[in-house]
């Protein structure tokens, strides 16, 4: 539930980066692996920490050197080879050792991300036979044993032996008996959630922030108990200068079950300017609700709260939270407990939002804008936009009824609701930054008149194909290829002689109210069969789109922090 653009979309970007495919059959040389690296602009990430108390400052050195130590953690995680094969790498200190040892440390592992997970190393290194792919079951079960066999011994075990099987913060090992068993995190990896957890209890002793010093102190009890229920509870109340997330999040490593957590940590400095956009906006969400244009009879008349949301800016990542594509948001916990009783918290990440519009969105924009459009792109209306999308999944309909039968939009439209909620998040965004802007709302954030609807709607243009760069596995690439093709139907973008894109911004106001207003109706409407024919008739990469993408080859695809307030902090 974390990555703007996920690494399942991004695994397809060889359609478009132009890179040599590392298949199995031979291990990548230096050049391969320089040609491979400079898919991720390195980037120097730094956060201001002026305004931050001494005692803040003191934590926050606490909790990198805490992050550190998950990033070995989650390294073990991946594959039980990996640590040791880092080792070897380690001493290896010719260009080619120098350029495996580079690429494992961005990919965690010997398989690259960008391509399909494939080895990029040879088949043995230093006596370490390496996998062509990486394991789906990680290191979190038994090496070899067969996913039948696991589902069966968990299918019949007694109902709270198989949750606990099941659950995010357990591996499955086997006894000397030779019998799958359940263990927990704290003991499976005891030494260093211990010396994490000492940290963490001395950075809580450091910061001056009750809601910091409460969830510090939680965290590092969990770290030893393997019960994060009441640290994570009081991360969801955090509200200090210093916001920290650490600990067992996602599940992705896992691609044999989904069910094991995998070792991540994000030391950020909270940006309160960017987050009173926030507030902000969920002071006008009920006028927002009120003037979606959708019949009045599927609007909601009392809109729920927003759920939590962050602005933040990053000082530090570590495990799965530095690997390959970079983290831009993250929405947590993953606990349906917590979920259910408080729902979940949004965080943005800003300054790798800025790092990724300078190193992607920029380059883009010259391939697919003219000259004097250029001017127009604006990280501004880029970052609030994004923000106005994941404010807006809260709007629009969340109830239907049809045939007399209550359902949702998320059960009615099945297979095909990611895909129209992803694009109705984005196209209402739209619709309401610029509803705002007409009423003078949004003066103070960016502008107001033409100049600012300029820079609005030609960097959501310019932005589009950021998105389609990828391909489109992806729901938020698929909606993005609806939003593109119908604006263009309907005129409010226009291919330019030269093969660069413009919007016409006398019809793009009206194309994206009636955009927007078929998003809501199938919504509204549980309309499976409307949503199917809108996803097969604009879900195409057309001949215009494919040249203007085609122009992308030397586009870095992500970004590579190098974390320089860190370092001068550790100093």
């Amino acid at each position: 539930m974390k990555k703007m653009l996920s690494p399942l979309a991004l695994t397809l970007a060889l359609t478009f980066a132009g890179v040599v495919n590392t298949a199995s059959a031979a291990p990548a040389g230096v050049a391969e692996l320089q040609r491979m690296n400079k898919r991720f602009a390195p980037v120097a990430l730094s956060a201001d920490t002026s305004a931050l108390s001494a005692g803040d400052k003191k934590a926050i050195v606490k909790l990198i050197e805490a992050a550190k130590i998950l990033d070995v953690l989650q390294l073990r995680q991946r594959w039980s080879g990996n640590e040791a094969l880092w080792a070897a790498l380690q001493r290896d200190h010719s260009p080619l050792g120098k350029a495996r040892l580079d690429y494992f440390w961005l990919n965690k592992g010997p398989w690259s991300i960008l391509d399909d997970h494939q080895r990029f190393l040879p088949a043995e290194v230093a006596g370490i036979a390496i996998p062509d792919h990486k394991p789906a079951a990680a290191n979190f079960y038994p090496q070899g044993a067969s996913k039948a066999a696991l589902e069966s011994w968990i299918n019949a075990l007694p109902a709270a032996e198989r949750e606990r099987a099941q659950w995010f913060f357990t591996t499955i090992r086997q006894n000397a008996a030779g019998q799958f068993v359940a263990v927990n995190y704290s003991d499976e990896y005891k030494p260093e959630l211990e010396r994490a957890a000492a940290l963490l209890k001395q950075a809580a002793a450091d910061t001056d922030n009750a809601t910091l010093k409460k969830f510090l102190t939680l965290r590092a009890e969990a770290f030893l108990s393997n019960d994060y229920l009441a640290s994570d509870f009081a991360w969801m109340d955090l509200d200090a200068p210093v916001d920290v997330t650490i600990g067992p999040y996602e599940t992705y490593n896992d691609e044999l079950f989904g069910y094991k957590a995998a070792f991540e940590a994000y030391v950020n400095i909270r940006d309160e300017k960017e987050t009173r956009k926030l507030d902000f906006f969920a002071q006008h969400m009920q006028e927002l609700e009120d003037h979606l244009p959708l019949d009045a009879q599927y609007r909601n008349p009392k809109v729920g709260a927003v759920a939590p949301m962050v602005v933040v800016n990053q000082v530090y990542g570590a495990g799965d939270g530095n690997m390959g594509v970079q983290t831009a948001a993250y929405n947590l916990p993953n606990d349906e407990r917590i979920i259910s009783q408080r729902g979940s918290k949004r965080v943005m990440l800003k300054n790798v939002q800025e790092a990724k519009f300078k190193a992607t969105l920029t380059p883009i924009s010259r391939l697919v804008l003219s000259k004097a459009d250029q001017r127009d792109l604006d990280f501004d209306s880029f970052f609030t936009h994004i923000l106005a999308h994941e404010i807006m999944h809260g709007l629009g309909p969340h109830s239907t009824r049809v045939n007399g039968v209550e359902s949702t939009p998320r059960q009615d439209l099945k297979d095909a609701y990611s895909t129209i909620e992803e694009a109705k998040a984005d196209i209402t965004g739209l619709y309401a930054l610029a509803y705002m802007m007409d009423k003078g709302l949004l003066a103070g954030t960016l502008g107001q008149g033409a100049a600012a609807e300029r820079k609005l709607y030609t960097t959501f243009l310019a932005s589009a194909f950021r998105t389609l760069h990828f391909g489109l596995t992806d729901s938020h690439a698929r909606g993005m290829a609806i939003q593109v093709n119908y604006l263009l139907d309907h005129g409010g973008f226009v291919v330019n002689r030269d093969g660069t894109f413009a919007v016409d911004f006398k019809r793009i106001k009206q194309a994206v109210t009636e955009l927007d207003r078929e998003f809501l109706t199938i919504e509204a409407t549980g309309d499976y069969a409307r949503a199917q024919a809108m996803i097969k008739q604009y879900v195409v990469i057309r001949p215009a789109v494919q040249k203007a993408l085609d122009r992308m080859k030397t586009v870095p695809n992500d970004i590579r922090p190098v974390f320089t307030t860190a370092q001068q902090l550790l100093k």
